[in-house]
């Protein structure tokens, strides 16, 4: 069962059908070539890649124009194919590129928009930023500019130098402090309630002059908050703050701050004065003049909007993207795309980041595609899925360094006119890496009320909460989210970002899912690596009335808090799995009820430190049996309270044994068998897990 194996990994039948209809749309003849590069002119006609001698005709300059000469083309002769052939530079945008059903193809003739052969083109919703000069900054050499005339809100969070994201002024540097003791809250609406200060240990925080442009980046329980500071008070060691905290902070919740002026003092780190318009930067190591940086902030929310009308029942449909690279948008709540509305006094969102957008947005998409594009240095979520997407494909992309997470599918609103719904859309051989910049509750892979998608052959790490969140409803009322497909995906570094970082959040999963789930499949994924601060770094986690779900044949190691974890739910299925070196415990159920919570059979759970079960089991209202149970070192356990004697003769594991299952060399991810594997144990193949070549 080692992970590693899939580095040479053998096509399976459905990834050959599926390069064989990309080449096959590849290469169907465009009746239709329009090509656009940063150098062109929108007065030329586009019909050539390259200027002609004469400098008279040649590419268009922008994506717009050539939409929309696709748009003229279309109206001679609606059926022609087109491709719009995009060079290779940077096309920085004065407004997101939008698409309208008139911008559709047909099944047989789509709309193709595609890099130029063995060209990287990049639609860029950034600006760069010029006319550094040299000044000094708490004793430090530094570079100051000032922002174009009348951009006073061009407020960024993010900067990006030579392609890298640059660290905003921060304090403290490396790591998170602790919210000092604090009166914890007792229920529900006291954890809920809105907070406007906190307390922190003496000699944490000082009292900066310039304390009031920072922002505290406040983590609590599941959620970040983003708090505008308006006094710290270094005599009652209070910081106070102007909006209103998502949860309430509690006793060694983790904080930093940002943008503070004084803090502005390590190489590559900036700082945004908004009063003077002002951006200040101490140069990163090595770049010695602003010459050798080329240094870019974030202005549009979105890059790309699709826009179908779902009222009048026109969609977007057989419109492909290949090849293409989209980058540079800044989303804040109160910095929204065109058609949203700004929430000024919002700080963070109750769970999964879920109102932050997309760099891509979509409304109203059918059988669309995205091939071998790049969602990059994006300041939101990657991709946005939304209302009435149906059939769509995100295949072989990479989405990376990202504000938020990567991929949303569907809504969190139910909807009943099937025309309505977003589903059956597949995210195939994806990677989705290095999430949760700025806001560090948005997950890889994001599901809402939305059924029969395909999640299957991703990478998908490096995330501050959980990987994959499948369902909108809690409880056991109406929930769309069924039928869903999670297969062959690895997903890793939950929570702690890479090898020796501390988690900043608790309750997350590899996989996290709520309410009725009827038909889906977690089936031959790999989830390792995976960390909460307080409690609930698990590996499958049922959430709140996950109902008939079925997970299996799954590989699970190396958790703070367990392999499974379910809260509450009724009729799951949680078979042939591998759960291995929990560090606290190994399997837990929260709530009990009357109804059968789950059936946990032909399982093998391995570990070495931590109990076995935790949580609540006063009730056997679960299956367990022939179930392979193992102790590193041996040595008696317990089942929570219950001897092996007592747990079975109360009827649990009736048919299971102790026995050590021989893995090869489980310390290093090898869950091969040395020999047989235990009875009644099926084997199961890791090596196609992940992207396939």
């Amino acid at each position: 069962m080692n992970q590693d194996s899939r580095r040479g990994n053998k096509p399976s039948s459905f990834s050959l059908i599926a390069v064989a209809l990309l080449s096959l749309s590849a290469i169907t003849r465009a009746d239709v070539t329009i090509f656009v590069a940063p150098t062109g002119n929108d007065a030329w006609s586009g019909n050539r890649a390259e200027p002609d001698a004469n400098k008279s005709d040649g590419p268009v300059a922008t994506p717009a124009h050539a939409r929309d000469l696709a748009r003229a083309a279309h109206a001679r002769d609606p059926g022609q194919a087109i491709s719009i052939q995009l060079r290779g530079g940077m096309y920085f945008l004065a407004e997101p590129l939008v698409l309208t059903p008139q911008d559709s193809g047909s099944e047989k003739s789509p709309v193709v928009w595609e890099a130029y052969k063995d060209e990287k083109p990049i639609l860029d919703g950034g600006r760069r930023i010029t006319g550094w000069q040299k000044t000094t900054v708490n004793g430090h050499d530094a570079w100051m500019a000032k922002l174009p005339a009348g951009d006073g809100a061009f407020f960024f969070r993010e900067l990006w130098i030579n392609g890298k994201l640059a660290q905003r002024a921060r304090w403290p540097k490396a790591g998170t402090l602790a919210v000092a003791e604090m009166p914890k809250a007792k229920n529900h609406a006291e954890w809920r309630a809105p907070a406007s200060a906190f307390y922190f240990h003496p000699g944490d925080v000082k009292a900066w002059p310039g304390g009031t442009d920072g922002e505290v980046v406040m983590m609590s329980r599941w959620v970040e908050s983003r708090l505008p500071i308006t006094a710290i008070d270094e005599k009652d060691s209070g910081i106070h703050f102007g909006k209103p905290a998502g949860f309430t902070p509690e006793t060694a919740d983790r904080y930093y701050i940002e943008n503070v002026k004084q803090c502005l003092t390590d190489p590559g780190e900036w700082y945004l004065d908004a009063k003077e318009n002002t951006v200040y930067l101490i140069p990163p190591a090595g770049v010695a003049s602003p010459a050798d940086a080329d240094i870019i902030a974030p202005s549009l929310p979105e890059i790309l909007r699709l826009n179908g009308d779902v009222a009048a029942k026109k969609w977007i449909e057989n419109v492909q993207f290949r090849g293409i690279t989209f980058s540079h948008n800044q989303w804040y709540y109160d910095h929204v795309a065109k058609g949203q509305n700004p929430e000024p006094q919002r700080t963070g969102y109750n769970q999964a980041a879920v109102g932050v957008p997309g760099a891509i947005v979509a409304d109203s998409i059918r059988s669309c595609v995205f091939d071998h594009c790049n969602i990059e240095h994006a300041g939101s979520y990657g991709i946005q899925l939304g209302r009435a997407c149906q059939h769509n494909r995100i295949t072989h992309c990479t989405l990376t360094d990202l504000a938020a997470g990567g991929i949303k599918l569907g809504e969190t609103a139910i909807r009943d006119n099937a025309d309505e719904q977003a589903f059956d859309n597949e995210i195939s051989d994806c990677r989705i890496t290095d999430g949760g910049n700025l806001f560090p509750s948005g997950v890889g892979v994001w599901i809402g009320q939305s059924h029969d998608n395909t999640i299957a052959h991703n990478e998908i790490g490096r995330f501050w909460y959980t990987g994959i969140s499948v369902g909108w409803t809690w409880g056991y009322s109406k929930a769309l989210s069924q039928n869903n497909r999670i297969e062959a995906n690895e997903i890793h570094h939950i929570g702690i970002k890479a090898d020796g970082d501390a988690p900043i959040l608790s309750d997350m999963g590899g996989i996290y899912t709520l309410g009725n789930e009827k038909g889906t499949t977690i089936r031959n994924n790999v989830f390792h690596d995976i960390g909460a601060i307080k409690y609930g770094g698990w590996g499958i986690y049922f959430d709140e009335g996950t109902t008939d779900i079925l997970a299996e044949n799954n590989l699970v190691y190396r958790t703070t808090h367990g392999g499974f974890h379910q809260h509450y739910g009724k009729d799951n299925i949680v078979r042939n799995n591998i759960f291995a070196l929990g560090r606290d415990m190994q399997i837990q159920r929260t709530r009990l009820e009357d109804h059968t919570s789950f059936t946990f059979e032909n399982n093998i759970v391995y570990w070495k430190t931590g109990v076995l079960l935790t949580g609540n089991w006063q009730k056997f209202n679960v299956k367990f049996d022939h179930n392979t149970y193992w102790k590193q070192g041996g040595g008696e356990f317990k089942f929570d309270k219950f001897t092996w004697k007592q747990w079975r003769d109360a009827g649990m594991d009736v048919h299971s044994q102790i026995a050590d299952p021989g893995f090869k060399d489980p310390e290093h991810g090898d869950f091969h068998f040395k020999a047989k594997p235990p009875e009644g144990f099926k084997p199961f193949d890791t090596s196609e897990v992940g992207p396939r070549k």
